[in-house]
């Protein structure tokens, strides 16, 4: 069996607070068997301003937040995806939100910064800019594991279909979307966009997200997911912390890939 996990979390603004409960989290995960573990987007920190996320921002390759993630690969010997964290941007006073990818032997293998960015103005109201903090990211990212190569994308990607193409291109065969979907949004479109992600491109995707109400006084949508190449639902945890796992079967997506080969009958370039 190939176990992953997606963790869910409710992230604060206390850092130390946050890499306690993923600590505890990323441990129940492998203790369950999981080789993968991802954590979500914001794992962390949710912080109440701007100000508070850029004053946790890290140098890249140097930090107590990089530095956890290492720890935690290593000492539970599985494959870690960093949610995504605080590092610094070449614009002041932004940051990158990065997801890092770290080994079995607490190596990072790759990083991702989001390249889709969540300016927008909800119908229930709600505003989000996050250009305003956030510089994006330009590189597609896919990395080798022991399990397939993975795709790296995070939160608001996954609206642009296009990205996920890319990853294709470049041989993903497992997404991993570390999110923070808001509830609004969330219980619109959550579902059917990893869904969708999932049987487009015949790929297993784990949707790691944050899930209930924050100290900052944002609600995200929880739902944190592991989807199927056809597009079933593996598992799936509604709102709170915890970990879905399941069994991403690299034999069972080649045969999907094999019987269906929809991606092979492409006509137009991405």
């Amino acid at each position: 069996m190939t176990l992953m996990a997606a963790v869910q979390m409710v992230s604060g603004t206390s850092v130390a607070a946050n890499l306690d409960e993923a600590a505890r989290l990323v441990g129940a995960a492998a203790a369950a068997g999981a080789r993968l573990v991802a954590l979500p987007e914001n794992f962390a920190i949710m912080p109440r301003s701007d100000g508070e996320r850029l004053a946790a921002a890290e140098t890249d390759g140097r930090g107590p937040i990089q530095d956890f993630l290492a720890a935690q690969a290593a000492r539970h010997r599985v494959w870690l995806v960093g949610g995504t964290l605080p590092l610094t941007a070449r614009v002041a006073g932004k940051v990158r939100a990065a997801c890092l990818l770290f080994n079995e032997r607490g190596e990072r293998v790759a990083r991702y910064d989001k390249i889709h960015l969540f300016d927008v103005r909800l119908d229930n109201g709600e505003q989000y800019r996050e250009s305003d903090g956030f510089e994006p990211g330009e590189d597609v990212v896919a990395a080798d594991t022991p399990f397939g190569r993975v795709g790296l994308a995070v939160c608001y990607d996954l609206r642009f279909p296009e990205l996920f193409r890319r990853l294709l291109d470049r041989g993903a065969e497992i997404f991993v979307v570390p999110s923070a979907f808001t509830a609004h949004t969330g219980r619109a479109h959550w579902e059917v966009l990893v869904r969708a992600r999932a049987i487009e491109n015949l790929a297993y995707v784990i949707a790691p997200g944050q899930g209930g109400r924050h100290a900052n006084g944002r609600e995200t949508h929880g739902d944190s997911m592991i989807v199927s190449p056809w597009g079933e639902v593996l598992g799936r945890l509604a709102q709170g912390a915890g970990h879905v796992i399941a069994d991403c079967d690299p034999a069972r997506q080649h045969g999907a890939r094999a019987n269906l080969p929809s991606i092979h009958h492409r006509r137009i370039a991405s």
